[in-house]
């Protein structure tokens, strides 16, 4: 498995995960699928804002995962706090391309100089929870009913990394 850094040409591989947690699951909690604009869209923002976007690539060079982070509020006095996001292809989950693209991104996040990252993960996807717990993630708390899909209210969990622990004020 090959982690890089997203190009315009990955974008129809992102489009097709996404859409498929859109449609297929409640780890996005949109219920209209996007198109490729939105995605273009969507990388060309992360990219301004100085952001990364990683794609994990299989042997055939077939998207299987991506995963970037981006601003967790938009308040100055959140700055250094960003959330996460990492979707990986139906069919290839469980085998590590998740685990993989997060230590990726948590190094990207330390060398930019952030200081927590936070996940917010639908409460029933216990395999994502277990994920970011293995990755030095802990639970910090639970909202309940926040959200609605499939016909049905969801919780969310959210946990963080504290990045880098000297606590020193930037």
């Amino acid at each position: 498995m090959l982690i890089r850094d997203a190009r315009e040409t990955d974008l129809e591989g992102i489009l097709f995960i996404y859409n498929d947690a859109v449609l297929n699951s409640t780890a996005i909690w949109n219920d209209t699928p996007a198109d490729l604009a939105n995605r273009q869209a969507w990388l060309a923002e992360r990219e301004a804002q100085g952001h990364p976007v990683l794609v994990a690539l299989d042997d055939a060079q077939q998207v299987v995962g991506y995963a970037s982070y981006g601003p967790w509020r938009p308040h100055e006095g959140f700055r250094h706090t960003v959330e996460h996001s990492v979707y990986v292809r139906d069919g290839q989950r469980g085998g590590g391309i998740g685990r993989g693209l997060m230590r990726e991104l948590i190094e990207r996040a330390r060398r930019a100089g952030q200081h927590v990252m936070v996940g917010a993960i639908e409460s029933e996807n216990r395999a994502s929870v277990h994920m970011h717990q293995q990755l030095g993630f802990i639970h910090v708390g639970q909202m309940r009913q926040v959200g609605c899909k499939f016909g049905r209210w969801l919780d969310l969990t959210l946990m963080q990394l504290i990045l880098d622990t000297a606590r020193r004020a930037p």
